[in-house]
C-alpha cells in the first residue's frame, strides 16, 4: 500500500548528529526495538516488520502477501467494545487526526508504519487507531473483489509494456522457481480471498519475530508505553514458532540470450545474473564499484562507452538488489531494435573488464567524493533516517552502522573492489535479454 499524504510538514531537517545513537532492547513478547530518538520535531515514525513478504506466497497464489497489504486499511472489526468501521470511516478518522498509517509487502517483509504528531491527545488516540487496525482488519470480501478487477486491469495494461515484458522474462531467466522470480497474474489473483488473508497474518505475523523501528520526539519509557498500546490487540506466542526455510537463489549455470519480438520503437536490454544478499561482507564494495561501472549516471564507464563514444544509448545502468536471499545484478539500457545487437556486446565487454582489472584509483576516489559526500542526504529527515533504522534491524546490522558508513567507503582499495567483482559476478554466465523489433 503506498503510504498515505499527511497534512504536517515531514521532511524539515533533523538536529546535526555527532553521531546517531541507536538504542536496542527486545520486548517481553520477543519483538526486537530499535528507537533513535529525535527531538528536533514534535512527531513519531514507527515501524513494524514481520517475516511476511512475498518470498513466503503459498504455491497458486503469487501476490497474497501484497494483496493482504493492501487491505489492512479497508475496514477494521469491531474491537474492545468499538463498533465496526468501513474504508471510509477509518480514513475519516485517520484524516482528523491528522496522523496517517500504512501497510506494505516487499519481496521479504511484511510492514506496518504509524506516523503522528507527539500531542499526547493526538497520539494516543492515533495508537488506539493504529492498534485496532493491526490487529482487527475487516478484510471485507466486496472490496477485495473490487480491488482485485483494479489489479487485473493494472497488470493487463502494464503487460504492454516493453519495459514490463523486458523486466519479466528476465527475472524468470534469473531467478528460475525462486520466490523472487514469481510473479503476479490473473490466475493467481482469482485463488485469493479474503480468508487467505486472515489465514497468512496469523500464520506469518509473530510477534516473537517482529522487528521494530522508532523514530522521533519520544524516549525509551514512552516508547515501551506506545508498543504496549500498539500491540495490544496481538495474540502472544508462548514459543516463538520456527517458520519454513526457503531456498536459496540457484546461481545461473551457463550464458543465456534471449530475443524477444515486441513492436517498439525502442529495444529494452537486460544483462545480468543472480548478485548478492545483504549480508555480503562485499556489500560495500559492491556498492562503490558499481558507481564506477553504471551507478553513477554520466560519470559511468558504461554510460561513457555506450552513450558517449558510440551513441547506442541516451542512458544506461547498473545495479545491485540485495534482500534476505541473492537478489540480481542487472545492466540496463535501450537502443534502437537494429542497434541492441552492438550496444548488448558493448555492454557486455565494459562489465567483463571491469570484473577482470576493475576501476582506477582516480574513479574510486570520485565516487568516494559523491557517495561520501552525499551521506547526509541519506539521513536528513525521519522518514529517511526510519528506513535506514529498519534496514539496519532488519538485516541484523551493527547498530554503529550509520557512523561508520563513511569510514567502511573510505579504506576501499581499487584492488578490493576488483577482488570482491570477481568473486561475486561472471560475465561469462549472464543473461541477456533482448526485448524489441517487429516480429
Amino acid at each position: 500500500m503506498k503510504r498515505f499524504a499527511c497534512a504536517v510538514v515531514l521532511l524539515l531537517p533533523l538536529v546535526s548528529w555527532a553521531g546517531i545513537p541507536i538504542q536496542h532492547w527486545t520486548l517481553a513478547t520477543g519483538a526486537k526495538v530499535y528507537l533513535v530518538e529525535a527531538p528536533g520535531i514534535p512527531m513519531v515514525d514507527v515501524q513494524i516488520e514481520f517475516d511476511a513478504g512475498a518470498r513466503r506466497d503459498p504455491a497458486g497464489q503469487t501476490g497474497l502477501a501484497v494483496a493482504t497489504a493492501k487491505m489492512m486499511g479497508k475496514g477494521v472489526k469491531a474491537f474492545q467494545g468499538q463498533a465496526a468501521m468501513d474504508e471510509n470511516q477509518l480514513g475519516e478518522a485517520w484524516a482528523d487526526l491528522g496522523a496517517m498509517v500504512g501497510a506494505n509487502a516487499s519481496a521479504d517483509r511484511m510492514s506496518f508504519s504509524l506516523r503522528s504528531l507527539t500531542r499526547p491527545e493526538l497520539l494516543d488516540a492515533a495508537v488506539a487507531l493504529a492498534a485496532r487496525q493491526l490487529a482487527a482488519p475487516s478484510f471485507p470480501s466486496k472490496v477485495w473483489q473490487s480491488e482485485r478487477q483494479r489489479w487485473v486491469a493494472s497488470i493487463a495494461e502494464s503487460n504492454t509494456k516493453p519495459a514490463t515484458q523486458g523486466g519479466k522474462a528476465f527475472n524468470k531467466a534469473v531467478f528460475g522457481t525462486h520466490p523472487y522470480g514469481a510473479e503476479v497474474d490473473e490466475a493467481s489473483l482469482r485463488r485469493i480471498d479474503t480468508p487467505d488473508m486472515a489465514q497468512f497474518l496469523a500464520r506469518y505475523m509473530l510477534l516473537c519475530q517482529a522487528k521494530i523501528s522508532v523514530v522521533g520526539a519520544v524516549n525509551r519509557e514512552q516508547t515501551e508505553r506506545l508498543l504496549t498500546q500498539l500491540l495490544s490487540g496481538l495474540p502472544r506466542q508462548s514459543a516463538c514458532p520456527v517458520l519454513p526455510m526457503v531456498g536459496e537463489v540457484a546461481p545461473l549455470k551457463q550464458a543465456q540470450k534471449l530475443e524477444i519480438p515486441f513492436e517498439s520503437a525502442q529495444a529494452h536490454v537486460f544483462i545480468g545474473q543472480v548478485g548478492i544478499a545483504r549480508q555480503n561482507p562485499d556489500f560495500f564494495a559492491l556498492t562503490l564499484g558499481n558507481y564506477v561501472l553504471g551507478g553513477g549516471g554520466f560519470v559511468s564507464r558504461l554510460t561513457n562507452e555506450v552513450r558517449e563514444k558510440r551513441g547506442l544509448s541516451y542512458s544506461v545502468y547498473s545495479y545491485f538488489s540485495p534482500g534476505q536471499h541473492a537478489g540480481a545484478f542487472m545492466v540496463g539500457l535501450q537502443t534502437r531494435p537494429d542497434q541492441a545487437a552492438q550496444a548488448v556486446q558493448v555492454a557486455s565487454d565494459v562489465l567483463a573488464e571491469f570484473v577482470r582489472t576493475g576501476p582506477t584509483d582516480q574513479e574510486v576516489q570520485a565516487a568516494k567524493d559523491f557517495l561520501i559526500g552525499g551521506f547526509a542526504l541519506r539521513i536528513d529527515s525521519n522518514r529517511k533516517l526510519l528506513d535506514n533504522l529498519s534496514n539496519i534491524a532488519w538485516f541484523d546490522l551493527p547498530l554503529d552502522y550509520l557512523d561508520t558508513w563513511s569510514a567502511e567507503m573510505d579504506k576501499l582499495t581499487s584492488a578490493q573492489i576488483q577482488q570482491a567483482f570477481a568473486r561475486n559476478l561472471q560475465p561469462q554466465r549472464m543473461v541477456s535479454v533482448i526485448l524489441g523489433g517487429k516480429p
